[in-house]
């Protein structure tokens, strides 16, 4: 999957014009926004997800800000988004709780991105009127089903834990009495995770990080690419439009299986976003291989800091990502 996205995206940009055009960025400005603002996301993320385990037990910052980097540099260097699983468990180790409740709050809150990043997308499309590519609209409209039908299995765990579980148990019971047993465990944890659904206060929280993250701080390296290489847009609205399509096409990327850290995928959702908008291909392939690269190294070498700041090896991250949690979900 990742060679065939690369293929994409190189085949009708010219390597060389690519490196020139990288070559020519201001990179002190790139820098000088970008990472800050990964920092900030995750700082953001941190807040947000304070409100999203708020039904487990109150979480300080801190241990919160950590796992979600430690999470962002696991997803960066481990396959199958094994970041998630590892955030949950650094989370637990360093302030307790269960790691499938937890865990629970981390699908809530992949779900609320996805659904934020795709109505991100047919809101600027709606802006923008006929013209643009269709093609972001039409993926968008295909993970419809990967957004709507968690949010209606985390909606009924809230709502009716009790007859969803009955009936995960009952589907899965035929093929293993032993996975059953897990499923009907795992799922009560799970659902300790989804208290924030019944609080306005934390409701209204989310909603406002979730917004910050995505119209804000995620943008600001965008924004700053743009200025890095030279991007010419004809106004200021269609700049901010520009990149945020870009960045609802990267999201939506990156639910894609994909190698870690997402290179290929998100190389062409840059590709695809920026065509829409007239920018020529070697630059469109230009700004997502900067804005990627910055994501990448930022996020990596900040998780790789917290781990070293709080003595955990590697090697316990490996074990981590490599041991499934049990059905007590300690």
């Amino acid at each position: 999957m990742t060679a065939f996205f690369l293929w994409l995206v190189l085949r009708d940009a010219p390597f060389a014009e690519v490196a020139r055009v990288i070559a020519g960025a201001n990179w002190v400005l790139l820098l000088a926004v970008s990472v800050p603002a990964y920092v900030l996301v995750i700082y953001l993320r941190a807040l947000r997800w304070q409100h999203l385990t708020a039904a487990i037990q109150p979480y300080r910052t801190g241990p919160l800000f950590r796992a979600t980097a430690v999470g962002f540099m696991a997803n960066n260097v481990f396959p199958l988004r094994m970041g998630e699983v590892i955030r949950s468990w650094f989370l637990a180790r360093e302030a307790g709780g269960s790691k499938v409740a937890i865990f629970g709050t981390v699908i809530l809150e992949r779900v609320i991105d996805m659904v934020t990043v795709i109505g991100l997308a047919f809101a600027v499309l709606a802006f923008l009127g006929a013209g643009h590519d269709g093609l972001i609209a039409r993926g968008a409209i295909l993970l419809l089903p990967v957004a709507v039908a968690p949010s209606l299995v985390l909606v009924l765990l809230e709502v009716a834990p009790g007859p969803t579980t009955r009936f995960a148990v009952r589907c899965v019971h035929p093929f293993s009495a032993r996975i059953a047993e897990f499923v009907e465990s795992a799922l009560g944890r799970f659902s300790e995770g989804l208290g924030v659904l019944r609080s306005r206060h934390h409701l209204v929280r989310v909603v406002l990080y979730t917004l910050a993250i995505w119209l804000v701080a995620s943008t600001a390296p965008l924004l700053a690419a743009f200025a890095a290489v030279g991007v010419e847009f004809g106004s200021a609205s269609q700049m901010l439009a520009a990149a945020w399509i870009t960045q609802s096409a990267v999201g939506m990327a990156v639910a894609l299986p994909s190698a870690p850290g997402f290179f290929g995928p998100y190389h062409f959702a840059c590709k695809l976003a920026l065509e829409g908008f007239g920018i020529e291909s070697e630059t469109a392939v230009a700004v997502g291989t900067l804005v990627h690269a910055v994501f990448w190294l930022s996020l990596t070498g900040l998780g790789l800091i917290v781990l070293r700041v709080r003595r955990t090896s590697f090697g316990e991250i490996d074990a981590a990502a490599a041991r499934p949690t049990g059905p007590s979900g300690e």
